[in-house]
């Protein structure tokens, strides 16, 4: 049985290893792609005067920093943890997200009052530049989101999966362009730049937002949004000889990384082991919870209730 369980162990762990590898290897050359495009496409519209491929520009640089921040994660989080710092380094990711949520609301604020002033005069742009950047942009996402979904784990992995999203709100951009370029080239709809910016824009906007929110959620100590604290009590209640549920806490280190910490006062003739191990059971199956400390109180401890709460 011994040497069974040692093999599955040794298994897990080089199933776990694969994955990383590959997660890290999918990143790292999606990175370098759009990062290095994203240059190529801000000059390119600088050269041509397009606004909406300076804002899709805008958009790749989402992109890059999600990116680079889902191979920090990968890299920073697998370093082991401090006595001055507990939980390593895993919310460098966090600390980074909110700089990048900052830099994109602004950034989306500043093209969107651009588009609106080149919307009355429209300036001419070069059709023909903007389209050959904004195709070769489209190729550029194709072959990333090809990347990422067949080579890293879009289903298992959070970091990988947000990244894979920015990349295909990207791509979107770049058909906005080529659909912008297109018009100009056909029929003279300068307008049509403007236009397709402010789209752009919006979507620059709206990835800035989320990601804004969502490190302040975190380093606000907030709870997962896909748990609900009642359903928690309610679990914990249901366990034999649990007659309250108090002081619990939930929040994130990071978006993938939850914690919990709980104190339950149980009866005193009751098996405190077991409920503990079946607490631990129970939250992690159902709530994903890994990271869990319970602290078990009998009735001498009821005091501590009411200072809990």
């Amino acid at each position: 049985m011994s040497h069974s369980h040692d093999n599955d162990k040794h298994s897990h762990n080089h199933s776990h290893d694969h994955k990383h590898n590959a997660n890290k290897k999918a990143l790292s050359i999606s990175f370098v792609l759009i990062a290095g495009f994203m240059f190529v496409e801000f000059i390119g519209g600088y050269l041509t005067n397009s606004l909406a491929l300076i804002s899709d520009a805008g958009h790749m640089l989402s992109d890059a920093v999600a990116l680079g921040l889902s191979l920090s994660a990968l890299i920073f989080g697998a370093k082991a943890a401090t006595s001055s710092k507990t939980y390593g380094y895993k919310r460098f990711e966090i600390l980074a997200a909110l700089l990048n949520g900052i830099v994109l609301v602004l950034l989306s604020i500043f093209i969107f009052k651009e588009a609106i002033d080149r919307l009355s005069s429209p300036p001419q742009v070069i059709g023909q530049g903007m389209m050959i950047i904004s195709t070769i942009g489209l190729i550029i996402n194709i072959i990333v989101a090809y990347i990422l979904h067949s080579k890293g784990s879009t289903e298992d992995n959070l970091n990988v999966k947000s990244a894979f999203l920015h990349v295909i709100g990207d791509l979107l951009g770049s058909v906005g362009a080529i659909i912008a370029a297109i018009l100009i080239m056909l029929f003279g709809w300068y307008i049509a730049d403007p236009i397709a910016s402010m789209i752009v824009s919006v979507l620059v906007l709206y990835s800035g937002w989320n990601v804004l929110k969502d490190s302040v959620n975190i380093l606000m100590e907030a709870k997962p949004s896909n748990i609900d604290t009642q359903d928690v009590i309610n679990l914990l209640r249901s366990i034999d000889d649990v007659e309250s549920v108090h002081d619990l806490h939930i929040w994130m280190i990071t978006s993938d990384f939850a914690v919990m910490t709980v104190h339950l006062k149980v009866k005193k003739e009751a098996n405190r082991d077991q409920i503990l191990e079946k607490a631990k059971q129970y939250i992690t199956e159902k709530f994903g919870i890994q990271h869990v400390t319970i602290q078990i109180e009998g009735e001498d401890a009821c005091l501590c209730e009411i200072n809990c709460n």
